[in-house]
């Protein structure tokens, strides 16, 4: 079986750094690139984490540097789950390779013109990049096959009432991308705050005695101690890591096709993902597929499988 091209944007950040290690073991990914994004730290962090993951998992993917900004907005990080650097205190030595000069939405085109409408992009920071590389090129929609994200969410939010952050971060591209024409399949909060790891499977994880396993504990605890400690959560969900397991295996979640739009103009509902799932009154058009269900022992399962590869 012929594999998927795959690129994923991001902005490492912890769950981010774990998407990026289970990515590298799924043999059904031809991963060609990951790209930066800023949103959990600045840019110049996400950047050089980025580089410093795939170098320590022994990846030769090439890491491209992205957008330092929201488009109409002024960048919110958050450091308060994933430190200053994005990494929640663990730190990797420095990538000796040489950076990447290429923008990510070039590479992003580029890579996608190569594959011809077979490129999957698993978005999992702020829309940003994703938006960019719509409005520079005009055949962008008709050069990817779908879009998997991290963000958004049918019912509630963790950055206001109502917004998930990588929405809120940049409202504006988030809405760009949902109504480019790109099928977009949503792994928001309705979902991935249900594919948790508890405080055993985390230990559980450690023990499996690689340096990857070691890294994946370590960026892990400052999340796992506000999801248990803070919000009294029974584990600490694997925002990132569920629509990285959902490109691969959808066979182990449930989801509907709806209409969808993000809201970009209300002070106090601006990221907000309105759809029509829960109304009677529906979006002329199905433009998303939101995930509401997942498996999580099989979930769970996966994971270990994954990271008892390295």
């Amino acid at each position: 079986m012929s594999k998927i091209p795959v690129i994923i944007d991001c902005d490492p950040g912890c769950d981010d750094t774990l998407a990026l290690m289970l990515a590298n073991q799924i043999d059904m990914f031809d991963v060609l690139a990951v790209t930066t994004v800023a949103g959990n730290t600045t840019i110049d962090y996400t950047f050089r984490n980025g580089r410093n993951v795939m170098d320590y998992i022994g990846s030769e993917v090439p890491v491209y540097k992205g957008a330092e900004k929201p488009l109409l907005r002024e960048l919110v990080t958050a450091a308060h789950i994933h430190g200053e650097d994005g990494m929640g205190g663990v730190v990797l030595p420095d990538s000796q390779k040489p950076a990447e000069t290429e923008a990510a939405w070039d590479a992003i085109h580029r890579l996608a013109l190569e594959h011809k409408g077979e490129l999957v992009l698993i978005a999992v920071g702020p829309m940003t990049n994703v938006a960019i590389a719509l409005s520079k090129y005009a055949d962008m929609k008709d050069l990817i096959k779908h879009i998997v994200i991290m963000g958004g969410a049918a019912i509630g939010g963790n950055t206001t009432p109502c917004a998930e952050f990588n929405i809120f971060e940049d409202p504006e591209a988030a809405e760009m991308m949902f109504t480019s024409g790109i099928p977009v399949y949503m792994c928001g909060l309705d979902v991935t705050m249900e594919s948790y790891l508890t405080p055993d499977e985390v230990a559980q994880l450690a023990a499996l005695d690689s340096k990857e396993a070691k890294l994946f504990h370590g960026v892990v605890q400052k999340s796992l101690a506000f999801y248990t400690e803070l919000l009294h959560r029974p584990g600490v969900a694997q925002h990132d890591p569920c629509a990285v397991i959902f490109a691969a295996y959808p066979e182990l979640f449930k989801g509907e096709w709806c209409g969808l739009h993000v809201e970009t103009k209300g002070k106090i509902t601006a990221g907000k993902t309105v759809t029509d799932l829960y109304s009677d009154k529906q979006f002329d058009e199905k433009n998303a597929f939101v995930v509401t269900e997942v498996d999580r022992e099989a979930f769970v399962k996966k994971v270990f499988e994954l990271m008892s590869k390295y």
